[in-house]
């Protein structure tokens, strides 16, 4: 929650400033091309202003107190992070108590049995919300406590490159300024229709108890993993999808393996024209042509993503060059937009929206726009992306869309279904598909996309291989134990290894790495 944005409902009151430090600082600096001229010596206010305190903010405000304790920390919304308040924390703890409900759905293949679960709704909310609001309160906490520096809690918009004006009508200036003000949810047009029954999935933290049924819109990230969870919470659900998307994925084998999973679950329509009307204390949602069907829900839950806080900081008052889609032009490898002392980083960055990239990004922001104009590019991590579904979605390094985008599409696929794999059976917990990416030439891993058991945890052993520039072959030297699921990693990379015309496709079931391994 950052710059001068507010909720979706309505602004909030910028409240008392919270001064450190007001001394204005003489700094020496040069003249940038794409930011307004600035004489060789000039008088700012701070060396680093920064718009926006949630996770990126912080990041960077932590990183530039390494090199001047002249720093402003703006932000007059909410405290707290979006990962905290409304995003990675709250809706993990929704997940687990779904986890909780769904334990003894598969205990009969293993010949026990257990009754129906009895599901307070108000006790599952009230914990997500007090557990939430501890997140939080965490936040808060290091964000006040922050000792360098000033935090403004006021909102602020660009009256030229290094001039801020804040919502008390007071002006900073800065010799160099980090946009870190987050994103808000983004809903498109024809959802409006359901009036006060559209929520967005913000708002579903704030339930103090469980409702009958939700129509969820949208089958990324976000949509998966809440459509799942309300369902198995005894939600009635039907989640709404366009284009076929199924989280992140891309690879169509992946995607569709993914889609068969989730509707055998729950209600899916991967592809909807919809039409929505308000009804009485519901919505109705119609799709279909013929014939057409129709269903009621308590609510319509926009799941349909996020869009940068970028609107509303003034950037046309800046000389910053933009996209069509009003991101300001920037390096991601130094988060500098052109050539100016003006940074950029976390979800105002849309590329990455991911905590863990937020706060990569955040640190390289300030690091720079501290040094500035000794700005550095660095490199940057391995990417990882994880959805907290079941079975869990994962995508590390380069996707298959992107390996189809090169202009050299010379790359091999290696692949394992769970479906055989000895421990996934074991556990019953045998669905899944991975498929990994290696190039042609060279046998190095590139990346690999996954629906399955532990997605989670495999992910993180493939972006570490990747980040240390491992070649298929260098892979299959590694010790894998038995009976482990990462015995099905290693016949990905057999097939892979396969591929790349080095060894003969390993045989099905072998023995030494047990059935599908």
């Amino acid at each position: 929650m950052a710059g001068d944005c507010r909720s979706l409902r309505s602004g909030s009151p910028a409240a008392p400033t919270i001064t450190h430090r007001t001394t204005p600082v003489t700094t020496q600096i040069a003249r940038t091309n794409g930011s307004s001229p600035t004489p060789a010596e000039a008088v700012f206010d701070f060396d680093v202003a920064i718009i926006g305190a949630g996770t990126a903010g912080m990041s960077a405000y932590r990183e530039a107190s390494q090199y001047t304790d002249s720093i402003a920390l703006i932000d007059g919304g909410p405290l707290g992070t979006t990962c905290a308040r409304v995003g990675c924390m709250p809706s993990k703890l929704l997940i687990a108590a779904a986890e909780a409900a769904h334990a003894g759905s598969k205990a009969p293949q293993f010949g026990v049995r257990y009754g129906e679960p009895s599901i307070d709704g108000k006790a599952v909310m009230s914990r997500v919300r007090s557990e939430r609001d501890r997140f939080v309160g965490f936040v808060e906490q290091a964000v006040l406590g922050f000792e360098k520096g000033e935090v403004i809690r006021e909102y602020a918009r660009f009256e030229d490159d290094h001039t801020l004006r804040l919502s008390s009508g007071r002006k900073i200036t800065a010799r160099s300024i980090v946009i870190a003000t987050g994103s808000r949810p983004s809903i498109p047009q024809e959802l409006f229709s359901a009036g006060e029954r559209l929520i967005v999935n913000d708002d579903v933290f704030n339930w103090t108890d469980l409702p009958g049924s939700v129509a969820v819109f949208g089958a990324g990230v976000i949509g998966l993993e809440l459509g799942q969870a309300l369902h198995r919470l005894g939600v009635r659900v039907r989640l709404f999808a366009r284009n076929d998307n199924v989280g992140p994925l891309t690879d169509p084998l992946v995607r569709e393996y993914a889609a068969n999973a989730f509707s055998a679950e729950f209600s899916a329509i991967w592809h909807a024209k919809t039409r929505i009307t308000r009804e009485g204390e519901g919505v109705i949602v119609r799709w279909g042509d013929e014939p057409e069907q129709q269903e009621r829900f308590d609510y319509l839950i926009a799941a349909t993503g996020r869009a940068p806080n970028l609107d509303r900081i003034g950037l046309e008052n800046t000389t910053l060059r933009r996209s069509v889609t009003g991101v300001p032009e920037y390096d991601p490898l130094s988060g500098r937009a052109g050539q100016s002392h003006i940074f950029i980083a976390g979800d105002a960055a849309p590329d990455l929206p991911l905590l863990h990239e937020a706060a990569d990004e955040g640190r390289l922001a300030g690091e720079n726009a501290a040094r500035f104009p000794h700005s550095y590019r660095r490199a940057r991590r391995a990417p990882i992306g994880i959805v907290f579904s079941d079975p869990q979605i994962a995508i590390v390094g380069l996707s298959y869309a992107a390996l189809m985008a090169r202009s050299e599409r010379a790359f091999v696929t290696g692949e394992v279904s769970f479906e055989d794999q000895g421990r996934a059976r074991v556990m019953g917990n045998n669905k899944g598909l991975l498929r990994v990416y290696a190039e042609h030439k060279t046998g190095l891993f590139l990346g690999a996309e996954m629906v399955g058991p532990s997605a989670e945890h495999i992910a993180h052993l493939l972006a570490w291989t990747i980040q240390t520039g491992m070649t298929v072959e260098q892979i299959l030297q590694m010790p894998f134990y038995h009976p482990v699921l990462e015995e099905g990693v290693r016949t990905a990379f057999r097939t892979a290894h396969h591929a790349l015309g080095f060894a003969p496709n390993p045989p099905m079931r072998c023995i030494d790495c047990g059935p599908g391994a």
